[in-house]
């Protein structure tokens, strides 16, 4: 596979022509009367016309044909996919699963979109607030059909194999590791070169951004240069049998025949597009005199509300690091949260829960629900020699945090048949050490 191209930064003017047709831009305007090489000028919109520019989101798309180019959509089955948040009942305890199955590509081929689970979510799509979460379980390619989300934006982190991306805007490869966001409206196919598994935080009605730094400073966390962006590149392929365009619509999923390849744009500029990021790049910050922070320190980009400092999700990753504080326990603290934690890992061992939790199962953690190391890991760290050492190496666990309140859905709790029903036990051997008469019993150091 030759090695793609991509256009740095985070939210920048952008602006590519496939070499194979220079000047493909118009020059000092968005849609002339005639295009350069006869192409049709189209704009994709994220936000409203009148969004402040610091928020204001659109690109200008020269293609071949333009994407009003189809048949009527009709509905189709949406298999796992689901939006209902009523269908089982609330369960406020602790959720661990196993690593999700992945079908065998030998008894049935299933694709990105038939291999959308959705596993939990919380708020409205029709007005534009709350979140989703998906597991993606697909063994081959998607051929000559395409996927636009019309609800929100998708935040894909795959854990198990490589997903080459068809997009409007170019191509992107995406390995375990890294991530990326295909932003709302925007059309996008998949293949895949074995079994693969992942995660998708999907977003209503806002885009992710990066968190603001405040004291940090200028540079830190997720720097804006390493985040990359696709160059145009196109193909003029008319697809005999009609080429699948499917829309998820108000939780829903449609479908429509065209009789070309949606991957037409020529040219492009603007500051609407996909982009992804590697987790490696991530300038990691933390406590160096004592205590564990908090771990919205680790954030790579967030969702806002709009409540000043409250996110309708934020995406977390726990990166290798040194841990070097004295005179504290290092791993994270027992914690009951106003907030929905839900927790991936990607490979690697997870410092607070180094079994059980393993790569490609996850777990949630609800509001108010209470979690933390389990006992083995409070007995290892709270009798540890506190030198400075290194933390997860060869690991990379992230979270999805929310503001909302999620329900879990029926293939969640059921029909994944995933869900570990002893989590709750790795927290029975905790075991009270109060010393009443002793204020400063002796410890390790």
């Amino acid at each position: 596979m030759a090695t793609l191209k991509y256009i740095s930064g985070f939210g920048n003017e952008c602006a590519s022509e496939d070499p194979r047709c220079p000047n493909a831009l118009p020059e000092g305007q968005n849609n002339p009367q005639v295009c350069p090489y006869n192409l049709y000028a189209e704009q994709l919109s994220g936000s409203a016309f009148t969004c402040p520019r610091s928020t204001n989101k659109r690109s200008w798309l020269y293609r071949i044909l333009p994407s009003v180019s189809h048949k009527p959509f009709e509905s189709i089955d949406e298999g796992h996919v689901t939006h209902n948040w009523d269908e089982v009942d609330p369960d406020p305890n602790q959720l661990r699963w196993k690593p999700f199955e992945i079908p065998k590509a030998s008894q049935k081929k299933v694709d990105f979109v038939n291999g959308l689970h959705t596993l939990c979510g919380a708020g409205d799509i029709r007005s534009n607030n709350g979140l989703a979460i998906h597991i993606f379980l697909c063994n081959t390619s998607m051929g000559d059909r395409c996927f636009y989300n019309s609800d929100g934006d998708f935040l894909i982190v795959p854990q198990k194999g490589k997903l080459l991306i068809y997009t409007e805007f170019g191509k992107m490869l995406l390995q375990p590791n890294e991530i990326c966001v295909i932003q709302r409206g925007m059309r996008f196919s998949i293949d895949v070169f074995e079994e693969t598994r992942g995660y998708i935080l999907e977003v209503y009605g806002v885009h992710f951004e990066l968190p603001d730094l405040g004291p940090i400073g200028a540079n830190g966390l997720a720097n804006p240069r390493d985040f990359l962006i696709p160059v145009a590149w196109y193909e003029d392929r008319r697809v005999p049998g009609g080429y699948t365009v499917i829309n998820k619509y108000q939780g829903k999923l449609f479908a429509a025949k065209q009789d070309t390849s949606p991957f037409n744009v020529v040219a492009w500029h603007g500051n609407y597009t996909p982009y992804k990021y590697n987790l490696e790049n991530f300038m990691v910050i933390n406590a160096v005199a004592f205590d564990h922070a908090d771990p919205s320190i680790f954030t790579v980009l967030t969702a806002k509300s709009l409540r000043p400092g409250v996110a309708i999700a934020d995406f977390v990753i726990f990166p290798p690091r040194w841990g070097v504080a004295d005179k504290t326990f290092r791993p994270p603290y027992y914690h009951r949260n106003c907030m929905s934690e839900f927790m991936g890992l990607i490979k690697g061992h997870y410092e607070a829960k180094e079994g059980g939790f393993l790569p490609g199962g996850g777990s949630l953690h609800s509001t108010m629900t209470p979690h933390g190391p389990d006992a083995d890991c409070f007995d290892k760290a709270s009798k540890a020699k506190l030198v400075p050492e290194r933390i997860a190496d060869g690991t990379m666990a992230f979270m999805f945090e929310s503001s909302l309140s999620m329900a879990v859905t029926k293939w969640g709790l059921k029909t994944s048949n995933s869900l570990d029903e002893n989590y709750y036990k790795c927290w029975e051997p905790l075991k009270s050490h109060f010393t009443p008469n002793s204020r400063n019993p002796a410890g390790p150091n």
